[in-house]
């Protein structure tokens, strides 16, 4: 028996409402949370077409081998920062005038592995053996109406696709619970003099390794309470009797982590020669969402690790971004990117994105529509940090220039669309994502 996925009904509705208009198949993206029992699906939204294909439609007789697999996967990748703590990309879908070949059936497998990949190239985190680790793949014939649903292992390169069971429900998301949590960090990172190979990238991702460690191996105290891991979510909250719904709650999150080991444990120092260093500090405002499906306090716990790392490198990859895409001149003080976040109609989730300083809610309104294919009203935007700056020395420029990382990079899409705005130049990114918080960096050099 394959997985049993329930479907918000607004996202069959929305599924029926896409017009081919032309084109011979549609394609894009299925959101929502996994369980070991199943999974939920709250959001559908399209791959928006590239400005080349909007002037190709009076060509309407293109091939289904046209799916371009590097476009749909950046857009994966972009969706993916919008999603809060326990919602993560569950598969693709497509939609077709014709029933689907073989060798498009091959390239839809390729796409759902290749976006996995993708996602998890940048992640500070890793995924356990316990999590659900199927993706799924629906196809919908517009012709006959007739609906396909299947998974493929995205842990097992040689998994072969398995029949899922596609069912629609009202009101799936509208009594998840909500956990929100705001964290201190102050991380000190060591610049190596050593070896010229040793680049900052290297440099920081271990340092933020080691903090990601203290993230996952934190105290999480729940409305003030410790509560073991297996443990009911919702053990000692009331219920309203004779309501299937439950009330949404919404709970508090604390995070202690540790700064000394304990006396049992022994511990070594490293001299390590340092051409500099990085000090990384800052408030980290996170939010993560649960389903109400009896949920167990370990995946609460889970959904709210992994929203802080997750926005603590999503917003460094954002802010780099800009600053090689449109050459801004070199200078002391940066505006951090600030998350924003807009409610889900009909839902108790709220979505997210990244504001930069020099970006109007008109810009965020319309990025959060290309991305999700949804009317957003400017009102809706709750900006829920204050702005932070990022100091950098002049050094920085020098010290990481645009190199090759030795991993092929796809092209991107054009970045005159403003949901796609990433620079050509990847290594260059790489080198730099992961070196600066929600709140602020500052580079110390030291003399010789």
């Amino acid at each position: 028996m394959g997985r049993t996925y329930i479907v918000e009904e607004t996202v069959g509705q929305y599924l029926s409402n896409i017009n081919l208009e032309g084109k011979s198949f549609v394609s894009g993206l299925l959101i929502g949370q996994c369980s070991s029992q199943k999974d939920y699906v709250i959001l559908a939204t399209r791959t928006p077409p590239k400005e080349e294909q909007n002037e190709n439609l009076k060509h309407p007789k293109a091939k289904l081998d046209t799916l371009d697999e590097e476009w749909a996967t950046e857009h994966a990748r972009q969706v993916s920062r919008m999603l809060p703590g326990g919602l993560v990309v569950l598969g693709i879908f497509i939609i077709t005038t014709l029933e689907l070949a073989d060798d498009f059936q091959n390239a839809l497998r390729r796409l759902i592995f290749s976006v996995e990949k993708s996602m998890n190239r940048k992640r500070l985190w890793n995924v356990t053996e316990e999590e659900v680790s199927e993706r799924v793949i629906l196809h919908i014939c517009s012709s006959t109406k007739k609906l396909s649903c299947r998974t493929y292992d995205v842990c097992d390169p040689k998994s072969s696709s398995r029949p899922a069971d596609w069912k629609y429900q009202n009101r799936v998301s509208t009594s998840w619970l909500s956990l929100e949590c705001t964290i201190h960090v102050n991380i000190h990172i060591p610049l190596s003099a050593t070896s010229v190979s040793y680049t900052l990238e290297k440099n920081t991702k271990s340092g933020l390794t080691r903090w990601a460690k203290q993230i996952d191996n934190g105290v999480y105290l729940i409305n003030g309470q410790v509560k073991g891991e297996d443990c009911d979510l919702l053990e000692g909250q009331k219920k309203s009797r004779g309501n299937t719904q439950a009330t949404a709650h919404s709970f508090d999150v604390r995070v202690l982590t540790q700064l000394l080991l304990n006396s049992d444990h022994r511990s070594t120092a490293t001299v390590q020669i340092c051409s500099g260093s990085v000090n990384l500090r800052g408030n980290v405002k996170c939010r993560a969402y649960i389903h109400s499906n009896r949920p167990k306090v370990k995946d609460a716990v889970q959904a709210v690790k992994r929203d802080i790392l997750n926005t603590v490198a999503d917003r460094c990859e954002i802010l780099f971004e800009d600053l090689l895409l449109n050459e801004i001149p070199e200078k002391k003080n940066y505006e951090l990117p600030q998350r924003v976040f807009v409610p889900l109609p009909g839902s108790a989730i709220m979505l997210c994105d990244y504001k930069l300083a020099d970006e109007s809610a008109e810009e965020i309104r319309d990025h959060f529509s290309e991305m999700l294919d949804r009317e957003i009203q400017i009102e809706d935007l709750e900006i829920a940090e204050e702005v932070n700056t990022a100091c950098v020395t002049s050094s920085l420029k020098s010290e990481v220039s645009p190199t090759d990382t030795g991993d092929e990079q796809p092209e991107q899409p054009n970045k005159t669309t403003i949901g796609m705005k990433i620079q050509q130049n990847i290594g260059a990114i790489a080198a730099l994502t992961l070196a600066v918080l929600a709140a602020g960096v500052s580079f110390h050099y030291f003399s010789d």
